[in-house]
Parts: C-alpha cells; structure tokens; sequence
C-alpha cells in the first residue's frame, strides 16, 4: 500500500515528540554522556530525514513548505553515512531549537491536507 504525505508528516511529528520526551530533562552534558539517548536522537533524526526526503518525491508543494527540506535530508545523510564527524552540540541545538520549528509547520501541514482518494 502505498504511503500518502499524511503519513510521511505523522512519522516525522512522532519523531519530533521522541525526541523531546528523550531530552525533556537533560542538559547537553547530560546527552554527551549517554550514549542512549544521543542514539535514540540521531536515530529519530534519521526517520525525520527520510519522511522529509519521501515527500521531496511524493508531495513535492508538502516538501516546499517546509523550511529547510533540503537541509534535513543532508543532516539525515550526514548521521548515516559520516556518523564519526557528527557534531553532538549541533545535534543538540537542533533538538532544542529548529525541532520546535519543523514540528509546528508538519502540524500545520498535516491539518490543511485532506485524504488522498484510494485508487480505484
């Protein structure tokens, strides 16, 4: 069954929560000392990039309406494929600041799409 953008936006809204309820009570020296954590948030980091690059193809006007598309499909393949170089203050600043951004426009778009028609 094919995924809608409804889908790919709901993903990326659930990863923006994990990642808050993960970091809700930490200090980044807290994060840089839990391995587990930095996991857990590099690793909804990558489901966010990937939503994010789904809908570049599929939704191409949802892709366009989020502020720095682009930018979150290359952080996503930075925590893949450069993981050694990853910065975890950048990581961090993200999660606590641009996340709250993206969240609030991914709401915002998955409110004004309506469902999509199943093929017949």
């Amino acid at each position: 069954m094919q995924r809608d953008a409804r889908a790919y936006l709901a993903d990326i809204l659930e990863s923006c929560d994990a990642i808050d309820a993960a970091i809700a009570r930490m200090s980044l020296a807290d994060e840089l000392v839990n391995r587990l954590v930095r996991s857990a948030v590099e690793r909804e980091f990558t489901i966010i990039g990937e939503a994010v690059l789904a809908l570049s193809h599929k939704a191409p006007e949802v892709f366009d309406a989020i502020t720095g598309g682009r930018r979150i499909v290359e952080f996503r393949n930075r925590l893949t494929h450069e993981y050694p170089m990853v910065d975890d203050e950048l990581v961090w600043a993200l999660a606590k600041q641009d996340m709250l951004v993206l969240r609030r426009e991914c709401a915002a778009l998955l409110t004004g799409l309506e469902p999509e028609e199943p093929a017949s």
